[in-house]
């Protein structure tokens, strides 16, 4: 791979997964609020629930081009330096150190929006300041392992999922996908994806939302699923699983969407 082929990777994945990233987030975001605050310990009103459902959008704005460009980077470089003798494994790997890399920009975002979308009262800054006060740096990365086992298994579900879906349909029409056609892949991938991972993304949730002298808020993904399971029941576990994959196989075929259809633009100019 020369110079060139590596310079032209992370220009198209910085820029179409940049447009990608912002694009599902911001347009999604009301489910996003609404699966939070199911997944959360208190009790809570229908009113609450349906209520400022885009509470802490300023921080996706903030974080979600830079994360999913980020992602897209390593991901890409990944799949073409890392070669192994099965293209299941390769795109395994690549999903990991793309997630690995991601969430460096995604948890404190993450951590900060979470907050702000149960408490609709609160700015960001006020937020981010209450973080940094009472926890330190590490307030913003709390739930960093928690997501990266999260992310790790929906990924290596969702991308190679993704890539195999794409290459079968590729290989029955006899030519490459179109746009809306990987974008429809990455929509099913998706939403598959999602309903397995359920459970890791209400004990990511619980870890992050947790007051700082709270157990859960040091607790790893599995002891949280643990107490989970001993104190609500196995259904707890996927509170949220609805709304979470709806969001997730819509946003998967706006977020493939645009990210194909980004890239295929680069390539047409390039042609």
């Amino acid at each position: 791979m020369t110079e060139e082929d590596i310079t032209g990777i992370i220009k198209r994945s910085l820029v179409a997964g940049s447009i990608a990233g912002c694009s599902v987030d911001l347009l999604l975001y009301p489910i996003d609020t609404i699966k939070t605050r199911l997944q959360q310990k208190k009790s809570l009103t229908r009113g609450f629930l349906f209520s400022s459902l885009y509470s802490g959008v300023g921080s996706v704005l903030i974080g979600s081009g830079p994360s999913s460009a980020l992602f897209f980077t390593a991901y890409n470089l990944s799949k073409q330096t890392i070669q192994f003798s099965s293209q299941w494994q390769t795109h395994m790997t690549a999903a990991t150190l793309g997630e690995i890399c991601a969430c460096l920009i995604r948890v404190p975002v993450e951590v900060v929006k979470q907050r702000a979308q149960v408490n609709r009262n609160l700015s960001l800054l006020t937020i981010t300041r209450s973080c940094f006060q009472n926890e330190g740096l590490f307030g913003l990365y709390r739930g960093y392992f928690a997501t990266v086992t999260r992310e790790i298994p929906f990924s290596i579900i969702q991308f190679p999922l993704w890539e195999l879906f794409k290459e079968y349909w590729s290989t029955k029409q006899g030519y490459p996908v179109a746009p809306w056609q990987g974008a429809l892949c990455g929509s099913i991938s998706g939403g598959i994806a999602a309903s397995i991972t359920t459970p890791l993304d209400v004990a990511k949730t619980r870890i992050m939302l947790a007051h700082h002298s709270d157990i859960d808020a040091a607790s790893h993904s599995f002891t949280v699923m643990k107490n989970i399971v001993k104190n609500e029941g196995f259904t707890a576990l996927y509170s949220g699983v609805l709304p979470r994959t709806m969001w997730i196989s819509i946003g998967g075929l706006i977020y493939f969407g645009a990210f194909e259809y980004v890239t295929s633009l680069f390539f047409s100019k390039k042609s």
